[in-house]
């Protein structure tokens, strides 16, 4: 993997694959290593990826100072990878916790930011988060999975406090519209991937100022695309829909029968529409 220095002094690493246009690309998790993104679904067929880890994860060093870890400061580490890489516009991709740092960088800098992809992303950023009728809704539809029962349990064990990447991954088939051995393997992979000091300052307090950043969207003045899927507890299509509605160049793409990783369900039609879009 490439590497660079923030602007604090730490080095941060990125991947590139495929040729083209450059897209950064930035992962969720959050604390997640870029790698669970793969390549989208085969998008580096159309253009170069540049998925950075984010600071903490992967092959990318930690911080002397763990407020960095917070998303609205993770913006400062996309603007110096743009820097590094000598480009004066790019087109940047956020991956649900990625979609809250993408969205801060297009507040932030939005003259550096071609177009902007929100892949399932998560609202907590813009308080438009999934609300308890949502989740409702979704778990009513899957009572009958022979999963439900343990996903369930790691559910209430999550909002009692356990915070470990094992009870998440036992939460993951909620995640995927078909458990199926792909989407288990993906789910697993978490477990070398995931850092939870990371993810706690991801969400440290001050993070999440949602009036601001809704502002700055309604201002930005470049193509969006926001990607729902229908099978998603995380990004809820009608939550998303309410994201659109914010920009004023937004295009909204709901994808039938897969969850928050279409790629590893239906990665086809993930590049097609990525694709589609980047190069309209």
């Amino acid at each position: 993997m490439a590497r660079f220095t923030s602007f604090d002094g730490t080095e941060l690493a990125y991947r590139e694959t495929g040729q083209g246009a450059p897209l950064i690309v930035l992962a969720g998790g959050p604390g997640r290593a870029s790698e669970y993104l793969e390549t989208l679904g085969g998008l580096d067929a159309h253009r170069r990826l540049v998925i950075l880890d984010n600071r903490g994860t992967g092959e990318s060093d930690e911080p002397v100072d763990p407020f960095t870890y917070r998303r609205d400061m993770l913006v400062r580490d996309v603007e110096m990878l743009r820097r590094h890489l000598g480009l004066d516009v790019v087109d940047v991709l956020g991956h649900s916790a990625g979609a809250g740092i993408a969205m801060g960088y297009a507040a932030d800098f939005p003259d550096h930011v071609g177009k902007l992809l929100l892949l399932t992303p998560a609202l907590r950023s813009v308080g438009l988060s999934p609300e308890q009728s949502d989740w409702d809704t979704f778990l009513a539809a899957r009572v009958t999975e022979p999963w439900y029962e343990s996903a369930t349990t790691a559910l209430e064990r999550n909002a009692e406090g356990d915070d470990s990447v094992e009870n998440r991954v036992a939460a993951s088939p909620l995640l995927y519209a078909r458990w199926d051995a792909h989407s288990q393997a993906h789910a697993n992979a978490e477990l070398g991937q995931w850092k939870y000091h990371v993810a706690l300052g991801y969400n440290a307090e001050g993070a999440f100022v949602p009036g601001i950043l809704r502002r700055a969207m309604t201002d930005f003045d470049h193509a969006v695309l926001v990607y729902a899927c229908t099978e998603d507890p995380i990004s809820p299509v009608r939550r998303c829909a309410e994201l659109a509605e914010l920009f004023p160049h937004a295009t909204m793409y709901v994808h039938e029968g897969v969850g928050h990783y279409p790629w590893v369900e239906d990665p086809d039609t993930v590049s097609k529409q990525l694709a589609t879009f980047l190069d309209a």
